[in-house]
């Protein structure tokens, strides 16, 4: 069985994250997103995957290259030129597919490794022409939701369905396996009203015209998620870290105190009077410490150094400094980053209510009581900021000394408190 993985959006509700690096290429718990993926996949047995790429496909393709140095499998790529949905993007896998079964799926995806070898073993052990991987969800008018019939199988797709509507909660969770007439069904698929060709609309047709059997698989208790919001990689980079294996490879000096499940990658040093409180992930050529405090469900990349401060259940990618006095709670820090002394940030209000942010203009419910700030790439701060809880700084700005940050920053500006003028920002 082969594999087609769709790795082409911009991931633009994730910005500033995605700002340099596309969504599936973001590391989180030492390795991209994808990665965790391919591995999965080759577990469960898949040794030839094709990738649609499009948005900065050649960062993916230098990270990944053939597959065979890296993860000893084969890997090919096409471009997706116009992002004209799912169908279109699946369609490119045609010959790579052939007459074999292939498994398809969303790359910004997220899945315990073990639902791969299940739905693998579930397709092969039944005459279907198709299997979905579905999960119960509790707001279903946020997904595609599926009903299936007293025997199981796929009888209508809603996506986003009205609540008086009372399609059920079982979900679209973006991994399928199908038979070569999958292709003969996304030839047919005409656009959608939202000028998209979706594969929801293939797979009806595949149902109806085709008359082929689509079985749902429902996860059972696996970890699941599709990260399409920015705190959703601290859900996700939670997950992983409670599998990760205990490891110390780098130099940890005298008078630090390492608890519960620890990476610790090589060229790290972790300097006396640190706490380092699992489970975490420190990647490579870190410097930690003096008297650093990492918190549990931390992940910090490679080549960063943090002294003197706490990070708490936070992911910091690599080039950051956290050198003096500063508290990083919840929050997502992106690579080559500079906090100044003494920078605070926040990650509860007051109130004890969900932490809103912003998401393409609109205010969203993170869901969380707990969440500090987005720090896109490249941005420096000045001593003694204060970042308000779920605020966004895009990547390229400058966050001025004594600066409370109480709304989002757009990219590339200067943001800073003048005593005599109050807060200027000015484009960069």
């Amino acid at each position: 069985m082969k594999a087609i993985i769709i790795a082409a959006g911009e991931g633009k509700r994730l910005r500033p994250i995605t700002s340099t690096q596309p969504k599936p290429l973001i590391p989180i718990a030492g390795k991209p997103i994808l990665e965790h993926t391919i591995l999965g996949l080759k577990n469960a047995g898949i040794r030839e995957i094709l990738l649609v790429v499009g948005y900065k496909d050649n960062l993916i393709k230098d990270y990944f290259g053939d597959g065979k140095e890296k993860f000893d499998i084969k890997i090919k790529y096409i471009r997706q030129e116009e992002q004209l949905g799912t169908a279109h993007a699946f369609g490119y896998g045609k010959i790579f597919a052939g007459n074999e079964p292939v498994l398809l799926m969303y790359g910004d995806l997220l899945v315990d490794p073990q639902v791969y070898q299940e739905i693998v073993q579930k397709f092969e052990e039944n005459n279907i022409e198709g299997i979905i991987l579905l999960m119960e969800v509790k707001n279903p008018e946020e997904f595609g939701i599926v009903s299936l019939n007293s025997n199981g199988f796929v009888e209508k797709i809603v996506e986003k369905p009205l609540k008086e509507m009372n399609a059920g909660n079982l979900a679209n969770a973006g991994v399928f396996i199908f038979n070569s007439n999958i292709f003969q069904a996304i030839e047919k698929t005409e656009k959608s009203i939202r000028g998209e060709y979706e594969f929801t609309d293939s797979m009806e047709i595949l149902i109806n015209k085709f008359k082929g059997k689509i079985l749902g698989y429902k996860i059972k208790n696996y970890f699941w998620s599709d990260i399409g919001l920015p705190w959703q990689f601290l859900d996700a980079n939670r997950y992983l870290l409670n599998e990760i294996e205990h490891k110390i490879l780098g130099n940890i000096e005298e008078n630090v105190h390492v608890s519960d499940k620890v990476y610790i990658g090589e060229g790290t040093i972790i300097r006396s009077g640190s706490y380092i409180q699992g489970p975490c992930y420190i990647g490579n050529n870190n410097i930690i410490g003096p008297n650093s405090f990492i918190r549990s469900y931390t992940f910090i990349a490679n080549n960063c150094h943090i002294s003197i401060s706490e990070i708490k259940n936070s992911i910091i990618l690599s080039n950051t400094s956290i050198p003096h006095f500063n508290y990083v709670g919840d929050a997502i820090i992106c690579e080559n980053v500079n906090l100044g002394s003494g920078t605070k940030i926040a990650n509860l209000r007051f109130d004890q209510k969900n932490i809103l942010v912003t998401i393409k203009g609109q205010l969203v419910d993170s869901r969380r009581k707990k969440l500090g700030t987005i720090i896109g790439p490249n941005v420096k701060i000045g001593i003694n900021a204060s970042i308000m809880p779920g605020k966004i700084i895009g990547e390229n700005s400058i966050i001025g000394a004594h600066t409370i940050v109480n709304e989002d920053i757009p990219p590339n500006t200067l943001y800073y408190h003048d005593p005599n003028g109050g807060i200027i920002k000015k484009s960069l």
